[in-house]
C-alpha cells in the first residue's frame, strides 16, 4: 500500500451542494433579516448593516442569504474579520448550509481562508477561480495588491465585514476603499451585535461606511444604514434567548506577581496562561473548593452546568471534587494524550459523557474549551467561568452555551457565574457583563443598569481593596481621602484591536480627582497625534510611552487621589490611533454614592456608641439587606467592607492617626535644584504652577505660545514642552524666570530634556 504524499487541509477546497433540504429552520428574526437583505438585489451598489445581538445567529443569517443571492448567482464574496476563529466559523457555516435548494444553479463553489495562522493559506495562494475568499483584515491590509487578479474583470462583488463596529479602524477603511476602486458595484454588509457602543465620532464614520437603510437608501438610526435590527431584549421576550443573570465570586487568590514580559504577552496576545500560573490556579485548594461549594449552595437554581476549566489537570480535579460532594460530574478533554497526567481520552469517551449529560444523568460537565461551539446542549442553565480570558469571542462562546431560550429548547434564564482572581498586573480580562453593554435596551431597567455599573466598578476596585488589606503596602495617602471620593463617577469604556487581532475591551475609571484632566486629554488627542506626527494604526510602545509622558506633563498635573494610571492613558492612545476619535464616557448617574459611603456608616456607629455585638449585628444587617445589595456588589467581599469601615472608625476615634511623628532630621535640598518632574513628586501644585507660569510668559496677545528656539507658534500646549534657559548641569535652577517653552522638536534637538 502506497503512502500518501499529500495531506488534506481545511484552508481551501470545493463545496458541493448537499442533497435534500436543510433541517435547520431559521428563526423569525433571521427570516426577516434575509428578506430585508433582498433590497440589495434591486440596487447596483449598496452598503448596510445587519444588527443581531450575541446569540442571534449573525453568521448563519448572512451565509444562508449569500449562498442563494451571491454564490448561486456566480458572484464573488470577500469576507473579512479580525480573528482566526471568526474566519473558521464563517467557512464552516457556508459549508454546513450549502444545500441544493439554496444553490441549485451551480455544481460547486471554491473557498479559501487566508490569514497569518499556520492552518490557513497565504495571500500568494489566492486564485482568480476562488468564489469565496475569507480573509483576516491584517493579512489583506498589509498586501492589498493580492486582490488585484482576483477582482480583475468583476463588475459586482459582495464584501462582508464581521464584527462591523470595528469597521472604523484604519485598516478596515483602507480595505473597503481599495475594493471600491477596483470594482464598480460593491455590495457591503456589516455584521455586528453592538453598533451603538461607540462614540459620536465613530458613529459618524460608520455612517459614511454604511450609508443605506431599508427605506429607499435612506440612512436610519443616527444616520447609520441598517437593513435589519433586533435587540437582545426582544429575543429574550420571544424566548429564543435566555435572560442572562450575572454573578461574581471572589477567590481571594493572587496571581501574576512574577509575571514577566513573555508571560504577559502569552496572556494578552495568545490568551494562554503561562504553565506556572495555570498550575498555581489549578492546584489551589481554596479556589477549587469555592467553585464546588458555590454550585452546591444553589444546586437547584443552577441546574445542569458547564464548567470551563483552566487545563486538563484542573478539569480532572474539579470533576473529582464535585463527585465527592455527591454531585454527578464528568470531565471531557482533548483526545490527545496529556503530557502532565498521561490521561488519554478518546472522542468516543467524550461523546458518551456528553450523552450522559444530555440525558440528565450528569449535572456538571467540566471541560477545557471543548464545549465552546458545535455541541448542542440546550438544557444547560448555567456556565461557570473558572478560567479567565482576554478574548471577547471565547467569552461569547462560553456564555452562549447557556443562552438557548425556551423556544429553542433551552431555559428561560441562564446564570453566568464568574470566579474573579486578583492580579497585580492589570490584564484586560473580559468581564462577561461587558458583552451586553450596548445590546440595545437590555439594561433599560434602572435597577439592572445600576447593578451592571456596580459590577464593572467592583472588578476595577479589587486591587485597591486588596492593597488596603496588605500590611506591606503603604496606602495611608489613599486612606486619608474621604471614602465617597474613592467611588468612580464614571468611566471611559472602549475596545480596540491588538495587532494580532485580539479584541481587547477596557474600562478606565474616572474619579472626582481626575475628571477634568481626562476631559482635557480627550480634547487634546488630535493635537497630540499631530505633534508626534503619529499616523500608524499600531504605534510602537516606545512612542506611546513618550506620548503618555507628554500627556502627564500637559494634563495630569497637581495632586490627584485616587491618581490616574499611565497604562490607562496608553490604552486611550491606542484606541485613538485606531479610530481617530476619543472613547465614550459613561456617567454613573444611576448610582447613589451616598449609599456606599462607608464614612457615613461609621459615623452612625460612632454617634450611637454601638458596642461590639450591636455593631456586628448592624453591619451584618447592612451587608445582607442593603438596597439591592449595593454593598455586596461594590465590595464583593465582606472582608473588604469591614476593613474600610474599621479605617473610618479609626479616623473618628483618633483624628490625628495619619499625622506621623518625625524622628529623623534629613538633609535639605531646595526644590529649585530638582527637575520639574521630581518637584511634582513632592509638591504637585508647585510643579503645576511653574509649568503654567512658563506657558503664561510665552503667550502673546493672540493667545499663541511661542517656541523660544525656532519661533513656532500654536495655541495648544500639547505641541510644547517646558525647558530650562540655563541647563541644570550648568547651574540653572527650576524657577519661573529660568523656564522657557520649546516645541517638542527643538527640545529634542537641544539634548537637555529634563521633563
Amino acid at each position: 500500500m502506497m503512502e500518501k504524499d499529500y495531506i488534506e487541509v481545511k484552508s481551501f477546497g470545493k463545496v458541493f451542494p448537499k442533497k435534500g433540504a436543510n433541517a435547520r429552520i431559521p428563526y423569525e428574526h433571521q427570516k426577516c433579516a434575509m428578506e430585508n437583505l433582498d433590497i440589495m438585489n434591486k440596487n447596483a451598489k449598496y452598503s448596510t448593516m445587519i444588527v443581531l445581538p450575541t446569540g442571534g445567529g449573525k453568521t448563519h443569517t448572512a451565509s444562508m442569504w449569500l449562498l442563494r443571492n451571491a454564490l448561486d448567482q456566480k458572484k464573488k464574496i470577500l469576507w473579512i474579520a479580525h480573528r482566526q476563529m471568526l474566519l473558521d466559523q464563517a467557512a464552516e457555516s457556508f459549508q454546513k448550509f450549502a444545500y441544493s435548494e439554496v444553490i441549485p444553479h451551480i455544481p460547486s463553489f471554491q473557498y479559501r481562508i487566508v490569514s497569518g495562522a499556520s492552518t490557513h493559506d497565504r495571500t500568494i495562494d489566492i486564485q482568480p477561480t476562488d468564489n469565496l475568499l475569507i480573509m483576516s483584515k491584517d493579512s489583506i491590509g498589509r498586501n492589498l495588491q493580492c486582490l488585484d487578479a482576483w477582482l480583475k474583470g468583476e463588475k459586482e462583488i459582495f464584501l462582508i465585514v464581521d464584527e462591523a463596529h470595528h469597521s472604523t479602524a484604519k485598516t478596515y477603511r483602507k480595505v473597503i476603499d481599495y475594493v471600491k476602486t477596483k470594482v464598480l458595484n460593491v455590495k457591503l454588509i456589516g455584521l455586528t451585535a453592538t453598533p451603538f457602543r461607540t462614540t459620536d465620532g465613530e458613529q459618524g464614520l460608520l455612517a459614511k461606511i454604511y450609508e443605506d437603510g431599508l427605506q429607499g437608501g435612506k440612512a436610519v438610526h443616527g444616520n447609520i444604514g441598517i437593513t435589519y435590527q433586533i435587540g437582545l431584549k426582544e429575543l429574550i421576550n420571544r424566548r429564543i434567548l435566555s435572560k442572562p443573570i450575572f454573578e461574581s465570586y471572589y477567590t481571594d487568590e493572587m496571581y501574576g506577581e512574577s509575571l514577566g514580559l513573555n508571560g504577559w504577552e502569552s496572556i494578552q496576545r495568545l490568551d494562554v496562561l503561562p504553565e506556572d500560573v495555570a498550575g498555581q490556579m489549578a492546584d489551589s485548594a481554596a479556589r477549587n473548593k469555592l467553585i464546588v461549594q458555590t454550585y452546591k449552595a444553589k444546586e437547584k437554581e443552577y441546574g445542569q452546568t458547564i464548567v470551563f476549566a483552566i487545563n486538563v489537570v484542573h478539569a480532572i480535579h474539579l470533576s473529582s471534587l464535585f463527585n465527592k460532594e455527591g454531585i454527578k460530574s464528568e470531565f471531557i478533554v482533548s483526545d490527545v494524550k496529556d503530557s502532565v497526567t498521561g490521561v488519554r481520552i478518546s472522542r468516543e469517551d467524550n461523546e458518551r459523557k456528553i450523552e450522559e449529560y444530555r440525558a440528565g444523568r450528569v449535572k456538571v460537565l467540566v471541560n477545557v474549551n471543548i464545549l465552546t461551539e458545535g455541541v448542542d446542549l440546550p438544557q444547560t442553565k448555567t456556565v461557570f467561568l473558572a478560567r479567565p480570558t482576554v478574548s471577547t469571542i471565547l467569552m461569547t462562546q462560553m456564555i452562549g452555551r447557556a443562552l438557548r431560550g425556551e423556544a429553542a429548547g433551552g431555559t428561560s434564564s441562564a446564570y453566568i457565574v464568574s470566579f474573579v482572581d486578583s492580579w497585580n498586573e492589570h490584564i484586560a480580562w473580559v468581564n462577561p457583563d461587558s458583552l451586553f453593554s450596548g445590546n440595545n435596551e437590555f439594561t433599560d431597567n434602572p435597577t439592572e443598569h445600576m447593578k451592571h455599573e456596580l459590577r464593572m466598578i467592583a472588578i476595577s476596585k479589587i486591587e485597591e481593596f486588596a492593597s488596603v488589606l496588605d500590611d506591606s503596602v503603604n496606602t495611608t495617602v489613599l486612606e486619608k481621602v474621604p471614602f465617597v471620593q474613592r467611588i468612580p463617577i464614571g468611566m471611559y469604556a472602549f475596545a480596540y484591536l491588538e495587532e494580532n487581532g485580539v479584541d481587547s475591551s477596557y474600562q478606565v475609571m474616572v474619579y472626582d480627582s481626575t475628571k477634568k484632566a481626562y476631559e482635557k486629554l480627550m480634547k487634546g488627542l488630535p493635537g497630540l497625534f499631530q505633534s508626534f506626527q503619529c499616523e500608524e494604526e499600531y504605534p510602537a510602545e516606545e512612542l506611546l510611552e513618550e506620548m503618555a509622558e507628554q500627556c502627564r506633563n500637559t494634563f495630569f498635573l497637581g495632586e490627584m487621589i485616587p491618581p490616574y494610571e499611565e497604562k490607562d492613558v496608553i490604552r486611550i492612545l491606542k484606541y485613538y490611533a485606531q479610530y481617530e476619535t476619543s472613547p465614550q464616557f459613561y456617567s454613573f448617574d444611576d448610582i447613589d454614592r451616598s449609599k456606599l459611603d462607608v464614612a457615613a456608616i461609621a459615623k452612625r456607629i460612632w454617634d450611637e456608641d454601638m458596642g461590639q455585638r450591636q455593631k456586628t449585628e448592624y453591619v451584618n444587617a447592612l451587608w445582607e439587606h442593603s438596597d439591592d445589595n449595593l454593598l455586596k456588589l461594590f465590595f464583593g467581599r465582606k472582608l473588604y467592607f469591614w476593613r474600610q469601615l474599621d479605617i473610618e472608625l479609626t479616623k473618628l476615634s483618633n483624628p490625628h492617626i495619619y499625622d506621623e511623628e518625625e524622628n529623623v532630621q534629613r538633609g535639605i535640598r531646595k526644590l529649585e535644584d530638582l527637575p520639574l518632574f521630581e518637584i511634582g513628586k513632592v509638591n504637585p501644585e508647585l510643579e503645576k504652577n511653574l509649568r503654567d507660569t512658563a506657558f503664561a510668559k510665552s503667550e502673546d496677545t493672540d493667545g499663541n505660545y511661542t517656541c523660544a528656539c525656532c519661533g513656532a507658534k500654536g495655541k495648544d500646549r500639547i505641541f510644547f514642552q517646558v525647558d530650562h534657559v540655563i541647563p541644570m548641569n550648568k547651574g540653572g535652577k527650576t524657577v519661573a524666570e529660568n523656564l522657557q517653552i520649546l516645541c517638542r522638536q527643538c527640545n529634542g534637538l537641544k539634548g537637555d530634556k529634563i521633563d
